[in-house]
């Protein structure tokens, strides 16, 4: 049964079927100017990561770092549901290129921005385009072709932010590196004017034939509930705990609107989110799916780079590639499995086959231990791309196939605001699982350490200091922070304080003698020299400088000696807490598989729809 809004009271139009009436060759055009448009907000999604040390460096910024990509975030999913209205209104073609010339314009900005505020700011006029091109971009082959024909074309969608994936790190890195990061966004204008162009030319207008007013009300109330909710689970709790008023007062403020938004939407004649569409059984499946697995695998893949790199010793761009699996997992299955439903007629089996795949994926990855090699990764994360390659394009296909003409914008991008939010909740809940386990591991590791060493050494193995400076270098030749040199770093680093108090004590200050004389990390044989020598004495000075030379270079050598013990304590903290979130995805898809397999029925895919309309602007 198809999803029907009776909520809303519009003048009906016959809708074009675009699927019937235009030429195949047209069709390819403006599909291959959609998946262009969709490849670019996705490779934006990775490009920037590696080149974010290189803006830290030059904005210095590091406070303000992670709005960087939560301005990006919060913008693109909160706007979704509303581009999908809107393109039902008004057609995909106004919207998506709206949404490229808002994207391109958001990516020039952020090339030439002078500080770390004016790139957020443009990080969100991007993500505001960015929601634009993927709430019309998925919707697009609903309009272009018939249900029966349509797997064969939704496979191509995976592929596309698979190829993202692949790209996206390595070209960041190199583009960094080579040239500046302001190259990250610059590289997004070429390929944006192309696929600009082929909309603009190719591409018809492709209304659903809906007439109605724009739900403003409801639009203001949905980003009010959204953009709030987003910062309080995004936000570094290590600055604002969940307990702070400021994300009490986030979520307050979510809740409210929240509130207000369901009852404004009850009321409207044409509501942005029509909650008459949860009636329908496949919709109301897709969206609780498609929360819990955006989620999941989202929170599963965020921090897989952090294995990598820190577990496995890799480069950021070699961690990169050695996610190329898991995408080519996803691409091979999502192409195979749409053919195979655009055979056989039925979606269910292979969405439910999928999601089993995954959570078979997800009990491998978390059995991981700082012993398991690359290889061994990467046919774990492979088999995780073969369960989610069928799965959610599938479901997308099942929700599209329950929905009216007219509504598939608004279901679609429904679909994609969920997975997002999903996504958004899996990356914020899932780092909260992260760095609770990363530090309670690190402190017992280093607590049974510190017992071997002396109280030099002892003072210098910080668990917060090595869980944050413990990732890899920056852009595409990174290399890993050598742990060893680091404590010892950190071990000697009061002596060089030792000196200097030494020198101005022995030329009279007494407030550098007070200081020396009392202080805890002082060395027992220059105590003795300072209490026997109130002023400059040139062989007093050079005792007491031999003494601290000895014991630095003792405290060195016993540092760097425990540096692999220190690096193994590390790698089995990280390794256990990546592996934690592995175990905490396992029961969201389990109960997505469940949802799925009791309540998602299956609707026959149809050949066409009926249609008396023409192609037309």
């Amino acid at each position: 049964m198809a999803v029907t809004d009776v909520s809303t009271k519009q003048l009906p139009q016959q809708p074009v079927d675009y699927a019937a009436t235009l030429p195949h060759a047209t069709k390819l055009l403006v599909l291959g100017a959609v998946l262009l448009s969709l490849f670019l907000a996705a490779l934006d999604q990775t490009i920037v990561a590696t080149a974010l040390p290189a803006i830290v460096r030059d904005f210095n910024g590091l406070s303000l770092v992670s709005w960087v990509s939560t301005g990006y975030l919060l913008a693109s999913t909160a706007m979704v549901p509303i581009y999908g209205k809107l393109s039902d209104l008004y057609g995909r073609k106004i919207v998506l290129l709206w949404g490229i010339v808002v994207f391109l314009l958001g990516s020039g900005l952020c090339g030439i921005a002078q500080s770390m505020l004016q790139l957020i700011v443009f990080r969100v006029v991007q993500g505001i385009g960015a929601a634009a091109i993927t709430s019309t971009a998925f919707a697009t082959p609903a309009d272009l072709f018939a249900a029966a024909e349509r797997p064969r074309y939704m496979g191509l969608f995976p592929a596309v932010f698979g190829l993202a994936s692949v790209v996206g790190p390595f070209l960041g890195g190199l583009l960094t590196d080579q040239i500046s990061w302001h190259w990250v966004f610059y590289v997004n204008v070429p390929l944006g004017v192309i696929a600009l162009w082929f909309v603009w030319t190719k591409m018809p207008r492709m209304a659903s034939g809906l007439r109605a007013r724009i739900d403003w009300l409801g639009t203001l109330l949905l980003i009010g509930a959204v953009v709030p909710l987003l910062l309080g689970l995004t936000l570094d709790k290590t600055v604002h705990p969940w307990s702070s008023p400021l994300i009490l007062g986030y979520f307050a403020v979510a809740a409210i609107c929240t509130v207000l938004f369901l009852l404004v939407e009850l009321r409207v004649p044409s509501p942005v989110l029509s909650l008459a569409l949860f009636r329908n059984r496949t919709f109301a499946v897709g969206v609780v799916a498609a929360l819990l697995s955006g989620a999941a695998f989202f929170g599963a893949v965020l921090f897989l780079s952090l294995f990598l790199v820190n577990v496995l010793d890799l480069t950021a761009t070699e961690a990169g590639i050695a996610q190329i699996p898991l995408m080519a997992g996803f691409v091979l299955a999502s192409n195979v499995s749409s053919l195979l439903v655009q055979r056989l007629g039925r979606y269910k089996p292979f969405i439910v086959g999928g999601f089993a795949l995954m959570i078979v994926g997800f009990v491998l990855m978390s059995r991981l231990t700082p012993d398991t090699s690359v290889w061994n990764v990467a046919w774990r994360v492979f088999l995780m791309g073969v369960g989610l390659g069928p799965a959610m394009p599938l479901l997308n296909l099942a929700m599209q196939n329950a929905a009216q003409p007219q509504q598939i914008g608004a279901v679609t991008a429904n679909r994609q605001f969920f997975q997002q939010f999903g996504q958004a909740l899996g990356g914020a809940v899932f780092g909260v699982i992260l760095t609770t386990t990363l530090t309670a591991q690190l402190q017992q590791n280093f607590a049974q350490l510190s017992q071997q060493v002396s109280p030099a050494v002892r003072l210098a193995l910080d668990p917060a200091q090595f869980q944050s400076s413990a990732t890899a270098g920056e852009g595409a030749s990174g290399e890993p922070v050598d742990l060893g040199a680091q404590l010892a770093a950190a071990a000697v680093a009061p002596f060089e304080q030792q000196r200097s108090l030494l020198e101005a004590t022995l030329n009279g200050n007494a407030v550098a003698r007070a200081q020396l004389l009392s202080s805890s990390e002082t060395l027992p044989e220059v105590k003795e020299i300072v209490a026997g020598n109130a002023g400059s004495d040139p062989a007093a000075l050079a005792l007491a400088h031999s003494a601290i030379d000895t014991a630095e270079q003792a405290v060195r050598a016993e540092a760097v000696g425990i540096g692999q013990e220190v690096t193994s304590a590390v790698k089995t903290a990280y390794a256990t807490s990546v592996t934690r979130i592995y175990l905490f995805a396992i029961p969201l898809s389990a109960v997505a598989l469940l949802v799925i397999v009791v309540w998602l029925p299956e609707i026959p895919l149809g050949k066409s729809r009926p249609s008396e309309s023409t192609v037309g602007e």
